[in-house]
């Protein structure tokens, strides 16, 4: 048995970073790499990595945690799997699937999700590691949407959860960070080979899909899939991934939900 099987996550969640005991750090973001930084993804691959506490609200155990190696240091977020609570609908590792979905962001060359990898030595074990976004908190995709300039970007998220097959896309899994990038984050529900797509991004239903996003489907579909994503999906979530990108390039428009219950729960 090795020391992190050994670790008492109720004790690490609840004593060591409860709010209320004495020395817990108030977090302040203090970053020399940010999330859109061409070293970011190294930095997240051989940085060392301290928890500074438990995120709130969160369903699974997500830590907030900082990344160092020498000088360089970032926030990010950590969720690994000895945190997950089993679904009855998804398989167990929902921390591959939110890599998986910053490489197919990057495979389509679309820079949506922030950069995000695979860590086995973390503080609880294996799990995810993504770029924490300084983000402006007030804002998600029920007001994102409303400025004309982020019409191209959103159009975007909505072909990438298509492809994806994103299960819970909620308004405040859209961030909108200080430089005025838009992000996609909280990517585990995704990938499945079953059609569970439940988005709150359906306001571009029967629009022509745009021929800048057309072309790159065309080319993700007309390649090998890249290693990363063959390691982190089955076989026929792979099949389903290419599947799903190849009917969007086809029908050319984004579709409609006729069942109208195609949401996730809360919105925001």
């Amino acid at each position: 048995m090795t020391d992190q099987d050994e670790f008492d996550q109720d004790e690490f969640d609840q004593d060591e970073f409860d709010p209320d005991v004495a020395g817990t750090r108030v977090f302040e973001y203090s970053a020399t790499v940010a999330p859109g930084d061409a070293g970011m993804a190294t930095l997240l691959r051989e940085g060392g990595i301290e928890v500074l506490g438990r995120m709130p609200w969160s369903s699974n155990g997500t830590y907030l945690v900082e990344v160092r190696v020498g000088d360089d240091h970032a926030p990010g977020i950590y969720k690994p799997l000895a945190g997950e609570r089993p679904l009855w609908d998804f398989p167990d590792g929902l921390w591959r699937r939110e890599v998986a979905a910053s490489v197919l962001s990057d495979a389509l060359g679309w820079g949506l999700v922030p950069p995000t990898v695979a860590r086995s030595d973390g503080p609880l074990g294996e799990g995810s590691l993504q770029a924490f976004v300084p983000a402006r908190y007030e804002e998600h995709f029920f007001t994102i949407r409303d400025d004309p300039d982020h019409g191209d970007v959103l159009r975007r998220l909505c072909a990438f959860d298509l492809v994806a097959n994103s299960a819970d896309r909620k308004g405040g899994h859209c961030l909108l960070d200080g430089e005025g990038r838009v992000w996609g984050i909280d990517n585990g529900l995704t990938f499945h080979e079953e059609f569970k797509v439940r988005t709150v991004i359906w306001d571009y239903a029967g629009e022509a899909v745009p021929d800048r996003l057309r072309e790159d489907l065309d080319r993700f579909v007309g390649r090998a899939l890249p290693e990363d994503l063959v390691t982190l999906l089955s076989r026929p979530e792979r099949e389903a991934l290419v599947t799903r990108a190849g009917a969007l390039l086809a029908g050319g428009r984004f579709p409609h939900d006729p069942s109208g219950r195609r949401y996730p729960w809360p919105l925001v």
